[in-house]
C-alpha cells in the first residue's frame, strides 16, 4: 500500500488549501484514514481522522472549526480542507492509513508528506 499526498503550497494567512491523499495498492475504502503534521523542531501532531465508513471523525484541538476531513471511497482518497490558515499551520502534512486513533503509532501506512507554508 502506498499513500500519495498532494495539494500543499504557499498561502497567505487566512487563506485556504485542500490536501489530497490517494491510496494505491489496495482499495482505500478498507482503511481508516488520518492526517498529521510536523513543523521543524516539533513533534508530529494529530490533525484529523476519518473512519472507513466516514461515520466517525476526529480533529486535533488546534484545527477544530477550521479544517474538514472527508473521503471518497470510490476514489480511494481522503481530503483535508483547510480554511482560515494561520502562521502556526506551517508544517509538513502527512496522511496515514489503517489506524484507529490519534497517535502516529496507531497507523500502519504513511505517505511522504506535502509542505504547507502560511505567510503573513
Amino acid at each position: 500500500v502506498q499513500l500519495q499526498a498532494s495539494g500543499g503550497g504557499l498561502v497567505q494567512v487566512g487563506g485556504s488549501l485542500r490536501l489530497s491523499c490517494q491510496v494505491h495498492g489496495r482499495p482505500g475504502s478498507r482503511f481508516n484514514m488520518g492526517w498529521f503534521r510536523q513543523a521543524p523542531g516539533k513533534e508530529r501532531e494529530f490533525i484529523a481522522y476519518i473512519d472507513r465508513n466516514g461515520g466517525a471523525i476526529k480533529y486535533g484541538d488546534s484545527v477544530k472549526g477550521r479544517f474538514t476531513i472527508s473521503r471518497d471511497r470510490a476514489e480511494s482518497a481522503s481530503y483535508l480542507q483547510m480554511t482560515n490558515l494561520k502562521l502556526e499551520d506551517t508544517a509538513l502534512y502527512t496522511c496515514a492509513a489503517a489506524g484507529g486513533g490519534t497517535r502516529p503509532s496507531d497507523f500502519f501506512y504513511w505517505g511522504q508528506g506535502t509542505q504547507v507554508t502560511v505567510s503573513s
